[in-house]
């Protein structure tokens, strides 16, 4: 009952942009988390997947603060980030699946076959990668890739925040 007044007591757009910094916050307090305490260790492709949410976290605020066409404008960006997200994390998908190759350089082993042990050695990195066609699963009793996770949960935020905006584009609140 108290969300509900609370949510009539500021206007919806306020409202979602408040919901996409928080989701955008959740995620990457998820991956961080993940990485920090759980010691895994990202991919290139994971660490790409967090730009989207780190677009959504400084838009939000923005719109937050700002006049109310601003504040559609910021939804309008943080769905298109949110979309971005989806694509980069069904991306990574099909990395893990084997569906192709990834496209980042970093995803693939260096060829070390013309170099001197000392050139090797210089040319690794300082700290190590996980390959990205090796799926993570934060959960080991659901057969669910984190990049998979993500995809799902970007593209939903994707398709109920365009809802919310065609719904709500007119509204006087």
């Amino acid at each position: 009952m108290a969300a509900h007044i609370w949510r009539m007591m500021i206007p919806r757009l306020r409202f979602a942009l408040f919901l996409c910094a928080l989701f955008a916050v959740l995620a990457l307090g998820i991956a961080m988390g993940s990485e920090r305490y759980l010691e895994m260790i990202p991919c290139p492709l994971c660490l790409l997947e967090r730009w989207p949410y780190r677009v959504v976290m400084v838009a939000a605020a923005i719109g937050l603060i700002a006049p109310r066409p601003f504040g559609w404008l910021a939804l309008a960006v943080c769905i298109l980030a949110f979309t971005a997200d989806a694509a980069i994390a069904f991306v990574h998908v099909g990395v893990e699946q084997r569906w192709w190759d990834s496209p980042l350089p970093q995803c693939n082993a260096p060829d070390f076959s013309h170099m001197t042990p000392a050139e090797r050695f210089t040319a690794m990195p300082a700290r190590p990668s996980k390959p990205c066609e090796d799926p993570t699963y934060l959960l080991s009793f659901l057969p669910v890739s984190i990049a998979m996770m993500n995809m799902i949960f970007a593209g939903a935020l994707t398709i109920g925040f365009t809802v919310f905006a065609f719904r709500n584009a007119r509204s006087p609140v």
